[in-house]
């Protein structure tokens, strides 16, 4: 039995069945300190998307209950957890540092929050640093899982070494249900020799060494050079576009910058226009001269600092 349909990348609509844990995130949220009693503040998205479904009955799994906060409306979200006083966070790392910072230029307690597990987005290690020194009296230990479909790795206290199915790089698994025998993620990372000092005994991986293809994501989305490609065919006069991803954590900016033999008055605002509908993200574009951009083979160019 199908209990619901969500939008994935690409877009895949994958189903949901009616079992208990379908997406088997509990056992990762267990491993992250999540225990039964926990009030887990929910920051993925309750729109289209399946990842605040895994997160969420993967909690109610472990036996937490679960405060469905969503995305946006910071102030709000603060003011939740400075009331309810949650244990534990889920969401994005990038979601996490604005409340972190919000909270500190606003003077609110979110001392309670004391575990965090974070996906959608890579949590490179100066990131997560930069979370753990931002804390306010919270947050000791800040996780990375990335539930996915089905399991791809759980958090271990001591960082890198995470359980991952599978032995070869990136990352592939089945998923009972699901109308496919494989599912390629395309993030890459490498099998760690030895024992994990904590004393688990599943294979441990280093961690996200970066992506298969040039596929990236943007606050949270999924990009992929076909979207930049769908965006260029639209309009006869673009010859060439690059998408150039820039910023750093919690500001991703992106630029979509086109070759154009003959530029209107209002192409920049339509192609602005375009690139909101197929992307579902804001972004800038750059109309520039015949020629002009780097013949690197690049349709997607990641420029994002991890500082």
């Amino acid at each position: 039995m199908v209990s619901r349909r969500c939008a994935g990348p690409r877009p895949i609509y994958e189903p949901e069945g009616a079992t208990r844990d379908y997406w088997r995130a509990g056992r990762g949220l267990y491993a992250a300190g999540f225990r039964a009693g926990d009030l887990v503040h929910n920051a993925f998205s309750y729109h289209m998307t399946s990842g605040t479904f895994i997160l969420k009955y993967g909690a109610h799994a472990v036996g937490c209950t679960v405060f469905p906060a969503g995305t946006g409306q910071t102030e709000q979200q603060l003011q939740a957890i400075a009331g309810l006083k949650p244990e534990a966070y889920t969401g994005t790392p990038s979601f996490l540092r604005i409340l972190v910072e919000k909270a500190q230029a606003n003077g609110v307690d979110i001392g309670s929050l004391r575990k965090a597990a974070v996906d959608g987005e890579a949590l490179p290690p100066q990131p997560a640093r930069l979370i753990r020194r931002a804390r306010r009296g919270g947050l000791p230990e800040l996780r990375h899982r990335r539930p996915g479909p089905g399991r791809v790795r759980n958090p271990c206290a001591r960082g890198p070494g995470d359980r991952r199915r599978g032995g070869r790089t990136g990352g592939h698994h089945a998923q009972p249900g699901l109308p496919a025998v494989r599912f390629g993620t395309g993030d890459l990372s490498a099998i760690l020799p030895g024992a994990c000092p904590t004393g688990r005994t599943a294979l441990r991986i280093k961690g996200w060494m970066g992506r298969a293809d040039q596929t990236t994501k943007v606050r949270g989305m999924f990009v992929h050079p076909s979207q930049v490609a769908d965006i260029a065919r639209r309009y006869p006069q673009v010859q060439k576009a690059r998408l150039v991803v820039s910023g750093e954590m919690a500001n991703d900016q992106m630029c979509l910058q086109v070759e154009a033999s003959e530029v209107d008055g209002d192409l920049r605002e339509r192609i602005e226009t375009a690139v909101r509908d197929v992307t579902k993200l804001r972004g800038q574009v750059e109309v520039v001269k015949p020629g002009s951009l780097p013949n690197h083979g690049k349709t997607i160019e990641d420029c994002r600092s991890c500082a």
